[in-house]
């Protein structure tokens, strides 16, 4: 018993001496990375320059290397590390060429000058303070308790946990790569997306100048779960300069888009203009997400569209189909809980059949979140065939930081997915679902159109949000969107009476063709 006694306290002392030299280790690194930088005395930091930014799951082509794009110019971005935020002013705009993606209503997108406040409240508002060198630096500064270091690559890697607040907070490590000059090279960690698990942000720094004696690379790369999320080319660097950070800013930009569907969108008029999404589904120090809305879920109700079909509302559209042997879903949006709502609502209306497939419109992550509960529930995705292998590898990627319905209750599920192309009809002999490939479509290349032949209702999303109210004239300018979308189906020939749009509209109304023509202008 007393040599497990020494065992355990010699085992104990050598874990404090590794723990003490780590720590020593990487306060040197930091110390020496913060002399040769020339940072010590940095309060505020402004950059200068141009680049781009990419909204998380929003992009033209899911295996683009970059999420979907916009072009910056412009560029101030002023950080005060003292009171922990940050102001980025810029003109942006389109940057996919050809232009496209989601995260808005309009092809190219719209330019606009921007001018928002972040504060580092919010836990990818604190990462991104970190996502420079001097950030980084700051930041471990305040961790010095918890500090580690490892060699790697010839680099020192010194890392601290980050907890994040919230209703379901975890523990990640913030890591920095200092060369052997002193140079932070590179920084990362692991966040959580809703849709693609645990995935990798990381910062990385090129092209260092002196600017005034303190060193800063002249262009930064931002990536998260793989495509580029950020880019800055710095053409001036200025220290400790005052930084406003009262939240009302002249010159806001006008934005588009919805609010609080986890899209990048912009309020017009109030001075105001979020930072491209994050990829928890939030704008940068503002909340969000797919399905967010204050006061919880809206009530869930069911329109019978006849013959064994069913569209659920209050929240993103779910299209509920009673074949024969199985029930169809189209559409598994948003997030877990609505998800739940959709699976309940199914099974109260039709009872003891099995969910075999759901058909997917697009990949874009509040029109996809859900599908990882479906597998979870053994159903098979019904995709266009230019996503082949996509879904197969992103829901298969864990969930471990913030686990969600399928981690928890079926995290090794087999993902099934049956591909079509240009059209594909699933039928019993009673019931007759069809998809169609939406040919042009500058939101998203792979996009599919769901047309129930009997029911003359053909399904949609993005391609037409209709207003709140019935336009009595066409607008101004006309939506290539709709122009597209009108003339898609008079190629295909669809008889269409309605038009069930997935972001549905406010007063749950109907939605006749005509209101299509008019919005595409031809009343």
């Amino acid at each position: 018993m007393y040599k497990k006694f020494l065992a355990a306290a010699a085992l104990a002392t050598l874990t404090m001496v590794w723990v003490l030299s780590a720590q020593s280790a990487a306060q040197k690194a930091l110390d020496n990375a913060a002399k040769a930088m020339g940072v010590a005395n940095v309060k505020t930091l402004t950059l200068m320059g141009e680049g781009g930014d990419g909204a998380v799951g929003q992009v033209l082509d899911p295996k683009s290397d970059f999420w979907r794009w916009y072009k910056d110019t412009n560029v101030i971005r002023s950080y005060d590390f003292d009171a922990k935020g940050f102001r980025t002013q810029r003109t942006r705009g389109e940057g996919n060429v050809p232009p496209g993606g989601g995260a808005g209503t309009t092809t190219p997108a719209p330019t606009a000058d921007q001018n928002t406040v972040t504060m580092a409240t919010a836990f990818n508002a604190q990462v991104d303070m970190a996502m420079t060198p001097i950030g980084f630096l700051k930041a471990a500064a305040e961790h010095s308790a918890t500090l580690t270091a490892k060699t790697e690559k010839k680099m020192t890697v010194v890392s601290f946990p980050m907890d994040v607040p919230g209703a379901t907070p975890y523990k990640t490590m913030v890591n920095g790569y200092i060369d052997d000059k002193g140079m932070v090279q590179k920084v990362d960690t692991m966040i959580n997306e809703n849709f693609l698990g645990d995935i990798k942000w990381e910062a990385t720094f090129s092209d260092w100048k002196d600017f005034g004696g303190v060193k800063f690379p002249t262009h930064i790369v931002q990536r998260q779960g793989g495509p580029k999320f950020f880019e800055l080319m710095i053409s001036d660097v200025k220290v400790n300069q005052p930084v406003d950070l009262t939240q009302q800013a002249k010159g806001g930009g006008k934005g588009g888009g919805k609010g609080g569907d986890g899209k990048a969108a912009a309020k017009g008029g109030d001075g105001k203009a979020p930072l491209p999404q994050l990829a928890d589904g939030k704008g940068k120090g503002g909340p969000g997400g797919p399905g967010a809305a204050k006061g919880g879920p809206a009530p869930v109700d069911s329109e019978d569209l006849g013959g064994g079909f069913w569209l659920v509302r209050g929240g993103y559209g779910s299209i509920i189909c009673d074949f024969k042997d199985y029930v169809m879903l189209i559409e598994g949006p948003s997030n877990d809980a609505r998800i739940d709502q959709i699976l309940a609502e199914a099974k109260r209306l039709v009872p003891n059949k099995p969910i075999k497939y759901v058909i997917n419109t697009h990949a874009h992550f509040d029109h996809s979140t859900g599908l990882r509960a479906l597998v979870g529930e053994n159903v098979t995705i019904i995709t266009h065939e230019g996503n082949k292998g996509y879904y197969e590898k992103v829901i298969a990627n864990p969930h471990t930081l913030v686990p969600d319905k399928m981690q928890k209750g079926n995290p090794k599920a087999k993902v099934r997915v049956e591909y079509v192309g240009d059209k594909k009809v699933f039928t019993d002999g009673t019931h007759t679902v069809e998809t169609y490939h939406l040919k042009g479509s500058t939101h998203n290349k792979n996009m599919l159109l769901v047309y129930l032949p009997k029911q003359k209702i053909l399904i949609e999303a993005d391609e037409f949000n209709v207003p709140n109210a019935v336009a009595t004239a066409p607008p101004t300018p006309i939506n290539s969107y709709q122009t597209n979308l009108l003339a898609e189906i008079e190629r295909l020939k669809l008889d269409v009476d309605r038009i069930i749009p997935i972001h549905l509209p406010g007063d749950n109304r109907k939605v006749a063709l005509a209101e299509l023509k008019m919005a595409a202008g031809k009343p």
